[in-house]
C-alpha cells in the first residue's frame, strides 16, 4: 500500500478527531507559556488507538498462523509492540524534549511499516491474494471502526462467511459466484489467514496515515517554536519582564 491508499483510508472516515482535546492539541502552548507543557496524553491519541489495535490483532495472527519458535513470530509482534510503545513514550517525553518525541513517533512509524512488509511477505509466500485499492472490504473494515481484536475477528467471520457461500474466496468482485460452483473446504479454509493479513494490513495502513500527519505537526511546532531551550529562553524573559 503506497502513500495514496494511506491517504484514501483517511478520507473515507474522520480520524483527524484524535485532537479531542489531547494528542496534537498537547503540542500547542498554554497562556501563559509553561516551561513543561501538558504531555503524555497518548491515550487519547488515535495513531495510539489504531497501533494498538494492530498489536493486539497481530498477537493472535501469529499465535495462528506463524510458527511460534520461528524469528519472524518474535519480529512481527515486537515489531506491533514498537509501533505503540514508541508512540507513548514519544508522547511522555514531549514535555521537555519535541526533537525526542518526533524521532520517537517516526520510530514508531518505521516499526509499522516493518510490519506491513511481514504481512505482504506472508501472503506473497503462500500465494494468497492481497486486496486491491478498490477492494470494497477495505472501506468496509475502516468504516466498522474496530476498537478491539474480538471485534476485527468478529467482522473477519461476517466476511469470511459471505464469500464462502457467493464462492469468493477471498476475491472481492461484488459479484456472486454461478450456482454451479461450489469452493472446496480447502479454499474456503483457505480464506482466514488470507482475510485476517488483509485486515491487518488495512489497520497499519490507518495507523501509518494517522503517524504521518502526527509526524508533520510535530515538525512545524518545534520549527515554530524550538526546543526546550527555546522555551526556557522566553519562560525566564517573560519573567524577568513582569519581576
Amino acid at each position: 500500500m503506497d502513500r495514496m491508499d494511506r491517504m484514501d483510508e483517511m478520507e473515507r472516515v474522520d480520524w483527524m478527531d484524535f485532537v479531542d482535546g489531547h494528542g496534537l492539541g498537547e503540542f500547542a502552548m498554554s497562556e501563559p507559556e509553561k516551561l513543561i507543557p501538558v504531555h503524555g496524553g497518548y491515550r487519547h491519541l488515535k495513531s495510539f488507538q489504531v497501533a494498538q489495535l494492530v498489536y493486539d490483532v497481530t498477537v493472535r495472527f501469529c499465535e495462528r498462523y506463524i510458527e511460534k519458535r520461528s524469528r519472524t513470530h518474535d519480529q512481527m509482534v515486537q515489531a506491533a509492540r514498537s509501533g505503540v510503545q514508541n508512540i507513548a513514550e514519544g508522547s511522555q517525553a514531549s514535555g521537555t524534549s519535541k526533537k525526542t518525541e518526533l524521532k520517537l513517533t517516526n520510530v514508531a512509524r518505521a516499526s509499522l511499516e516493518e510490519l506491513r512488509l511481514d504481512y505482504e511477505d506472508f501472503l506473497r509466500q503462500r500465494g494468497l491474494r492481497q486486496w486491491t485499492r478498490e477492494d470494497t472490504r477495505r472501506a468496509e473494515l475502516v468504516a466498522r471502526r474496530c476498537t478491539t481484536a474480538d471485534e476485527v475477528a468478529n467482522w473477519l467471520r461476517e466476511v469470511h462467511g459471505r464469500d464462502g457461500r457467493n464462492g469468493l474466496a477471498g476475491q472481492a468482485t461484488g459479484q456472486t459466484a454461478p450456482i454451479k460452483f461450489r469452493p472446496s473446504r480447502a479454499s474456503i479454509k483457505s480464506t482466514y489467514p488470507e482475510l485476517a493479513a488483509n485486515a491487518a494490513l488495512v489497520l497499519i495502513g490507518v495507523a501509518c496515515a494517522l503517524l504521518d500527519r502526527q509526524i508533520t505537526a510535530q515538525a512545524a511546532v518545534f520549527v515554530e517554536s524550538g526546543g526546550f531551550t527555546e522555551r526556557l529562553y522566553r519562560v525566564r524573559t517573560e519573567r524577568k519582564r513582569h519581576a
